[in-house]
């Protein structure tokens, strides 16, 4: 692939935002998912609700939220977007055991939510981290991916591979 195909690079190799001023206002949408991983004994914790720090699922909830809307500051190249839905859903799974992080984010706009919604998977799972290290120093954050993205020029792509 040469410097002209890649979005974020000018003829020269040099950085830069896409000018995205052009393009029509649609509905797009991105959904991302990503693990925590832990021993049985630092699930139950969290599902019961007794940690140090307080309810692990609903402050990593939040924080997620959060850092979808901070996801403009966060990486370099970024479009601040006005974003119009963000829902952030954290399932315990004994199977693995840990949670999973799934971030829905949508917008009606120029250009794409595939970094605000694995931004928001990032860090609701570094959150976790953060408020269960205490008891867990090995947890594993894994699989973060895009599960799959609507709209824009692209149009929609799902991806199977990893489901």
């Amino acid at each position: 692939m040469g410097k002209n195909n890649l979005t974020h690079l000018d003829v020269n190799g040099t950085a830069h935002m896409v000018d995205v001023g052009s393009k029509q206002d649609t509905t797009r949408l991105a959904i991302a998912r990503g693990e925590v991983k832990m021993k049985a004994e630092t699930l139950e914790l969290i599902k019961s609700g007794v940690m140090k720090k307080g309810d692990v699922l609903t402050v990593a909830q939040v924080a997620g939220i959060q850092a979808a809307k901070q996801t403009s500051g966060l990486i370099p190249l970024c479009h601040p977007l006005l974003l119009t839905k963000v829902d952030v859903d954290l399932k315990l799974d004994e199977s693995i055991p840990g949670v999973i992080i799934t971030a829905l984010v949508k917008v009606a706009g120029k250009t794409g939510v595939e970094m605000e919604a694995l931004t928001a998977v990032s860090v609701s799972a570094l959150t976790i981290y953060d408020m269960a290290k205490a008891v867990e120093k090995t947890m594993c954050i894994q699989n973060i991916r895009l599960i799959e993205k609507h709209g824009g020029q692209s149009g929609d792509v799902f991806n199977e591979v990893l489901e």
